[in-house]
């Protein structure tokens, strides 16, 4: 269904549904007085929320063509329609958020908060990273491989930063904008000095026991901040990769440890955190509670300068989930070593890899699950690459491991 032909229809129902509140106002109820006390009853009807013509619709009517809208679109760039329709009004808007599924059950992205959102838990969401050079931009795209006339549907992008100890990989929602201070901000990833361990940070907390602090970094100055603008980094994930002290001829080896998802997510009826909105932290009023020093508050993470309002969250009540890069074979005729990537990798490279499930036997933890592959990143061209991901992960997690592979790492090859 096309939005000309949504639209279209909408026009001929307001038409008709307007003769009906032309004659109901001479009994002195106007119809968009009791539309509108219907869909806000603690609004009162001699005093209504303009929101525009399309906001006067019935909600039954409404709910019912943006359902048809949303069954009918699969992928990207048709995806955009039912994310126009939200966009007319907030009536809309409420109801195609009620009508709109998470990606763990629909296995299609939204809105930008599907993004960091658990993927599907049966078929990986297949997307592709772009690397430019000369900007050191990383993007990452959705879809299979690049399409030939530039319509890629741009999810996230990352900026790398080299600095004196270590390296950053700021993510963003846009590919211009990487400041902080920014509303498009989502996290960072942040290096040690050698390369082989990585921090990945997320803009909003993922926990409830994070206490909020309204500290704001110094690379800011206070009155150049949003107020809507989150100032800290929820430390989420560590990424580790093993030293190769001997030199000794093999891949990369490298562990992952998230700790804002519990190791109890991919047993059957385990659950990841899925946020709903961005709002839900941004529009949070902040804290009262002052804060002297980083060193006097065992939450703020110190580790680097200029980033006093990076917050550590308070380990989860469950172990965290632990992920491992699955050993590959050495093929005899290739001379080379292989992973099964089914077609989605096409060049040997050492930084392709694929994470399983690290668990411990006493979780009783089905086989089947922990040989499943939740994150695979390889190369299939000149500064292009897959990533397909899965349940428990989201998005932002896979982009940010998959960004720690490009860093050079010295004492790992």
């Amino acid at each position: 269904m096309s939005f000309k032909s949504i639209v279209r229809e909408l026009k001929e129902m307001k038409d008709g549904i307007g003769s009906i509140s032309r004659r109901g106002s001479e009994g002195g109820r106007h119809w968009r007085s009791r539309t509108r006390s219907h869909i806000a009853p603690d609004v009162a009807p001699s005093d209504p929320i303009e929101q525009g013509q399309w906001a006067n619709l019935p909600p039954e009517l409404l709910l019912d063509i943006i359902r048809r809208v949303e069954e009918s679109e699969t992928s990207w760039p048709a995806r955009t329609v039912l994310v126009s329709c939200a966009s007319v009004c907030r009536s809309w808007r409420e109801i195609t958020k009620e009508i709109v599924k998470t990606p763990e059950e629909c296995g299609k992205l939204t809105y930008p908060i599907s993004l960091k959102q658990p993927g599907p838990r049966d078929s990986p969401i297949q997307c592709f990273i772009k690397r430019d050079r000369a900007t050191s931009i990383y993007r990452l795209y959705f879809g299979l491989t690049p399409s030939e006339d530039a319509s890629d549907k741009l999810l996230l992008a990352a900026k790398k930063i080299r600095r004196a100890t270590s390296t950053d990989f700021v993510i963003s929602l846009v590919a211009d904008e990487f400041s902080r201070a920014s509303n498009t901000y989502v996290g960072k990833l942040r290096s040690n000095f050698l390369g082989t361990k990585f921090t990945v940070y997320d803009s909003q907390p993922t926990h409830d026991s994070v206490v909020q602090h309204n500290q704001p970094s110094r690379r800011f100055h206070s009155k150049q901040v949003s107020p809507r603008v989150s100032a800290c980094n929820y430390s989420i994930a560590t990424i580790s990769y093993e030293l190769n002290v001997l030199r000794t001829r093999g891949p990369r080896r490298m562990q992952c440890v998230m700790h804002s998802i519990p190791v109890t997510s991919i047993q059957e009826g385990g659950t990841a955190p899925t946020p709903t909105s961005f709002s839900q932290f941004l529009d949070d009023k902040p804290s009262h509670t002052p804060v002297s020093k980083a060193k006097d508050n065992p939450n703020m993470d110190s580790s680097s300068p200029g980033h006093s309002g990076s917050l550590v969250p308070e380990p989860p009540s469950q172990e965290p989930l632990m992920l491992k890069n699955k050993a590959p074979r050495w093929h005899e005729q290739l001379q080379c070593w292989c992973l099964n990537f089914k077609g989605r990798v096409t060049v040997a490279s050492v930084k392709n890899f694929q994470l399983v499930a690290a668990v411990d036997p006493s979780h009783n933890i089905p086989a089947a699950e922990q040989e499943k592959v939740i994150l695979q990143f390889g190369k299939i061209g000149k500064d292009i690459f897959t990533m397909d991901y899965r349940y428990p992960l989201s998005a932002f997690h896979a982009f940010a491991i998959c960004l720690s592979s490009f860093d050079t790492k010295p004492a790992c090859e």
